[in-house]
């Protein structure tokens, strides 16, 4: 699963990740990781974990923000997460246990900031479900129009997320076949476009102005790259099996820029080849558009459906893997039990199944595409500035860590930190409220966690001088 697309190639070596850290934590299993993923495989995830519902939706608001200028905020915003990505690749160098972001964060400050970003990981998860259950909704739409209507919406949008739903309730292979069912080449129709819309306008180029750049305001910028932030992050995900990479040292930082360089190009062309194809007025559904000019008819219709299965895949995908993050979280001590229980008969943790299949719910029958996309776009950069000054942390406490060393590297990590807090001004009020109440969430998680933890250490004290008094 991913933020701005989806990971279901990856879905079982996530699932066999977080398993196994729970297998560790409850005493099970101390069977060490088969080092399997190699340099290529881990770029193809992080390709995957990049590449989903965020190109599909966001080129349309980004045209209206910053016109023909747009294709060009698509570098700035790889530039911005290249710099991120680099401090995220020293972190992650360090550790080859399973956890991606939030283990590293929880390793640097501690218990309380890793609960936070654990938190804040799983409200943009949520989101992230909700915003694929909303673009598939809107291209449903366009096939079927009375789907637009509000009750027929959230009928349809019932059916959708249940029905996954159910199949991961009652056992992790169904849910795994469905979403493998689901998983589509993401990469087939956007390069359809890209290839014949080059051929279409790429002789009639027209090199951008000053005026172009400038003309957008420093608030349009800002709210693009909110944007961006949710359609480039998702590469976290193929973090999380980090114990199954081999030489994770030199594998994560060559698939992280690998797949962030493959990812950055096909952004800009796809932008740039929607702007030349339907100008810079608003749609629901940019991508569809352009396919109807380039190809006819029949192309809009192949563009909807590649939309409608890859976003339906990656809910499918969300539903089986962020229930097991959570579980993962809940067997460190750092959730509440109930979210890791299992079901007594299909042994899933059906709990936190349905919980995150009703919160995807809510968020898409209330929200709307890009309000969504926002609050997952906002919600990552507080996680991404929590790794940045992760790497300051660390070198503090490691300076003698085998681990890669990113030349000036607090300055990049410092650099990230005021971008994403610049992007950060960007969310509107509610997005920023629920943000704030994810926090205090976490901070009531956490307070809880202490107190059992200073409970079950009294009750351990007792037992002990009762012991030597006996």
């Amino acid at each position: 699963m991913r933020a701005g697309g989806q990971l279901e190639p990856a879905t079982k070596c996530h699932w066999q990740a977080v398993l196994h850290s729970v297998l560790i934590s409850r005493g099970v299993c101390g069977v060490p990781f088969i080092r399997a993923i190699g340099r290529w495989t881990m770029t193809a995830l992080v390709i995957n974990g990049i590449i989903g519902s965020g190109i599909f939706g966001v080129p349309s608001e980004l045209t209206r923000l910053l016109g023909r200028a747009s294709p060009m905020v698509m570098v700035v915003a790889a530039l911005t997460m290249a710099i991120i990505m680099m401090c995220v690749a020293e972190v992650a160098s360090q550790f080859s246990e399973p956890g991606g972001l939030y283990l590293y964060v929880r390793t640097a400050f501690g218990r309380f900031a890793g609960i936070q970003i654990g938190w804040l990981r799983l409200l943009s998860a949520i989101s992230s479900g909700a915003a694929n259950a909303m673009l598939f909704m809107i291209y449903l739409a366009g096939i079927l129009p009375w789907a637009a209507h509000v009750w027929h919406r959230v009928l349809l949008l019932t059916i959708v997320i249940s029905v996954p739903t159910v199949a991961n309730y009652i056992g992790v292979r169904s849910g795994a076949r469905l979403t493998n069912l689901l998983t589509v080449a993401k990469l087939l129709p956007l390069g359809l476009l890209i290839a014949l819309g080059l051929i279409r306008f790429g002789g009639r180029f027209e090199l951008l102005h000053v005026s172009d750049i400038t003309a957008p305001n420093r608030a349009s910028w800002l709210s693009a790259l909110l944007l961006l932030i949710f359609a480039y992050s998702g590469y976290d995900y193929a973090l999380i099996p980090a114990g199954e990479v081999k030489a994770p040292r030199r594998t994560i930082p060559f698939a992280l820029f690998s797949g962030l360089l493959v990812c950055a190009v096909v952004y800009m062309l796809v932008q740039f080849v929607t702007v030349a194809t339907i100008g810079v007025g608003a749609t629901d559904r940019p991508l569809a558009e352009t396919a109807s000019i380039l190809i006819g008819r029949g192309g809009g219709l192949f563009v909807t459906i590649a939309v409608m299965i890859s976003t339906y895949g990656w809910v499918s995908g969300g539903i089986l893997t962020v229930p097991r993050l959570a579980c993962s979280l809940a067997s460190q001590g750092d959730c509440p039990v109930f979210l890791g229980r299992l079901h007594p008969h299909f042994n899933t943790p059906a709990t936190a199944i349905v919980l995150y299949a009703a919160l995807v719910w809510l968020l898409a029958a209330t929200g709307t595409y890009l309000w969504l996309v926002a609050l997952g776009g906002g919600a990552m950069s507080v996680i991404y500035v929590g790794t940045c000054a992760a790497l300051i942390r660390l070198r503090q406490l490691r300076p003698q860590a085998d681990a890669l060393r990113i030349p000036v590297g607090r300055a990049f990590a410092v650099t990230a930190i005021i971008i994403l807090v610049a992007v950060l001004t960007r969310l509107h009020g509610r997005q920023a409220l629920l943000i704030g109440l994810t926090a205090l969430i976490a901070i009531a998680n956490w307070w809880w966690a202490k107190r059992r933890d200073l409970q079950k250490q009294r009750a351990s004290q007792a037992v002990t001088a009762a012991s030597a008094s006996n």
